[in-house]
């Protein structure tokens, strides 16, 4: 063996392990400075793919897989596919036996064509076009979630067998998140109100339908709740409407979804969802009110995303210049507000790590900031960073792994970068780079 062959092992050995809240379980920090994911340096990958690159442990996505379904033993996971979705991802989340939560036809579409199961998906979104069912009912999506009066005669039509349904109702909980956030509330743009009568008027079409069986209803709150007493809160009302069809029209629904939504810590300061708790406490909640009201208690349904995959990714950007103001210093990257919108859209905050060298300097507050041409355009205000950073060097922004992927956009034409799942010191490419080609290529002039 040679000295090369050494070096990765050595390296494994003096390191320790960064906080597991915030980075994936496998995350390393080694002595000479460097940073391991799923035991590969991210400075090697950043030279194979170039920056920015997205890396995806595929083992800590697989382990919070598990962890749902240990917390939540009889409740159906399904995975909200829109916090990120390749073939690959798709894959993964059918080897860990979840069912899968998709909002388009271009979701159903990526998952079908990765061999997942149509009768395990359930499509929501509250305007599905006629596309968005044709595709659905080819590949024989299991539930539609029905969000609106109108969606109830356009898809009757079009069904060519018997259709299950959900019904997804506002059960007027706020969730205590960002207004950007919310869906649990009344007067916004999803599901149908029981305070106004929507929702009754629904279920009353729907039972009129041969062609839909309502089999259960849906509700979401909001995303990046922190609080079991809301889910607590929320599936309680629900059981109660559900006992409220009971009592109409003799009729017990058995299924019930509660969403998903469940907060991630994106620093050390703030607190993710208590999965353990939620576990114990929901489920047990929605018994208890079944056997209030007298109904059977339906299968339960959980829909988290950003909890299964957040954590799993870091972001790696390289420094491209470094300007100090009168008052704050800039760390301008070769990435920005068009692979992680989050900080423009909703004020997100994430930590950022320098790798690649050792740390010997103090380290100062400094604003990290895009390559777009919009003031909007920043990574993470005043965070700490060695005062000697310089061109070239290497950053590190971890819990990157959810609505990342998923809400970059091609502004100022720059390609979205690659994704690329890490495990036992492989790097495998989930989506390539986008090329100047791949953006000429829908070019119709």
């Amino acid at each position: 063996m040679s000295l090369a062959d050494l070096i990765p092992s050595l390296r494994t050995t003096l390191s320790s392990r960064l906080a597991p809240g915030l980075w994936p379980e496998t995350a390393r920090a080694t002595c000479d400075g460097q940073l391991l994911v799923g035991g590969v340096d991210l400075a090697e990958l950043a030279g194979r793919f170039g920056t920015p690159v997205l890396a995806v442990d595929a083992a800590d996505v697989r382990s919070r897989c598990r962890a749902y379904r240990e917390a939540l033993p009889g409740v159906e996971i399904a995975y909200a596919a829109k916090a990120f979705l390749c073939r690959a991802m798709a894959r993964l989340v059918d080897q860990e036996g979840l069912a899968m939560d998709v909002c388009s036809g271009g979701e159903v579409a990526v998952a079908a064509a990765a061999g997942f199961p149509g009768e395990r998906m359930v499509l929501h979104g509250n305007v599905k076009t006629d596309e968005d069912l044709k595709t659905a009912l080819a590949v024989g999506v299991g539930r539609i979630v029905l969000d609106s009066l109108e969606e109830i005669p356009t898809l009757a039509a079009v069904v060519p067998t018997r259709q299950q349904v959900l019904l997804r109702v506002v059960p007027g909980v706020d969730a205590g998140t960002h207004a950007g956030l919310t869906t649990g509330t009344e007067d916004q743009k999803f599901g149908l109100s029981i305070t106004t009568g929507a929702a009754a008027e629904a279920v009353r079409r729907v039972l009129a339908r041969p062609e839909l069986e309502l089999v259960g209803l849906h509700c979401h709150i909001g995303s990046q709740v922190r609080s079991v007493r809301r889910y607590v809160d929320a599936a309680e009302r629900m059981v109660a409407f559900l006992a409220e069809i009971s009592r109409e029209h003799g009729v017990e629904l058995p299924q019930l979804d509660i969403g998903g939504g469940h907060a991630v810590a994106y620093g050390p300061d703030e607190q993710s969802l208590d999965l353990a708790g939620f576990g114990r406490t929901v489920p047990a909640a929605v018994a208890g009110a079944c056997r209030w009201h007298g109904l059977q208690v339906p299968r339960l349904t959980v829909e988290p995303g950003r909890a299964l995959v957040a954590r799993a990714g870091v972001t790696v950007y390289r420094v491209a210049a470094v300007k100090h103001g009168v008052h704050r210093t800039f760390v301008a990257v070769d990435g920005g507000m068009s692979d992680n919108p989050r900080p423009a859209l909703y004020g997100a905050r994430y930590p950022v790590r320098r790798f690649g060298r050792p740390e010997r300097v103090r380290s100062v507050p400094v604003t990290v900031v895009g390559r777009h041409c919009e003031s909007s355009d920043v990574l993470a205000e005043e965070t700490l960073l060695p005062e000697d950073i310089a061109a070239g060097d290497l950053l590190a922004v971890p819990c990157s792994g959810a609505y990342h992927a998923s809400l970059s956009s091609t502004y100022n034409q720059v390609g979205r970068p690659p994704v690329v799942a890490v495990a036992s010191g492989a790097a495998v490419p989930m989506l390539r780079r986008e090329t100047v080609e791949d953006l000429l290529h829908r070019d119709a002039g």
